[in-house]
């Protein structure tokens, strides 16, 4: 009677013991590139400086505001998706509807290796033109947040298919930049 007891004893705590390991989890394909992001929005001349006046050029309330680039759901290591999650309908946002809608959501294509992503007419998921997304890169450490910390930045220059305010204001694009979100509050 002894060795059933010992035996269900030792049975009982090898299966707490197997019970309690836990299993690695792994990222996604796309871990290095993906991320909430406070990016910025000015228009820009074919250089890339920033046109007169077009700083923060949607003329927003708050300084800065949030996109996210995120795996595909097949967890491709060559294609993300870059969403601005509705912030960029400009009609919506000022209550105008003779304002276009800016917002983007598009699959880009993505070098892991290089931080790099770009788009060429995408088709647009959330706004009602086409995007193309050009020189866009991921990189890492060259951004602070508020609290003086490094961040990874993000900048990228995007192009509307039939931007209905292209050439008139006199830019050539829009220059998207910014930080990634860091879960401080201080950073806020």
């Amino acid at each position: 009677m002894k060795k059933i007891a010992y035996f269900a004893a030792a049975l009982l705590f090898c299966s707490s013991v197997t019970s309690c390991e836990k299993d690695e989890i792994g990222g996604t394909a796309t871990e290095s590139m993906a991320g909430q992001w406070y990016v910025d929005i000015d228009a820009v001349d074919d250089s890339g400086s920033p046109i007169d006046g077009g700083e923060h050029y949607f003329g927003f309330d708050e300084e800065r505001f949030t996109i996210l680039t995120y795996n595909t759901s097949s967890n491709s290591v060559s294609q993300m998706w870059i969403d601005d999650l509705g912030m960029c309908d400009l009609a919506t946002y000022y209550e105008y509807a003779a304002y276009p809608n800016y917002s983007f959501k598009c699959l880009m294509d993505i070098d892991m290796n290089a931080l790099t992503f770009q788009s060429s007419n995408a088709e647009n998921r959330s706004g009602s033109y086409g995007i193309t997304i050009e020189d866009g890169k991921i990189l890492k450490g060259a951004g602070k947040q508020k609290n003086g910390s490094p961040a990874d930045s993000i900048v990228f220059y995007l192009k509307y298919t039939n931007d209905p305010w292209y050439p008139d204001d006199g830019y050539a694009k829009y220059k998207v930049s910014g930080i990634r979100y860091s879960g401080l509050v201080e950073n806020d």
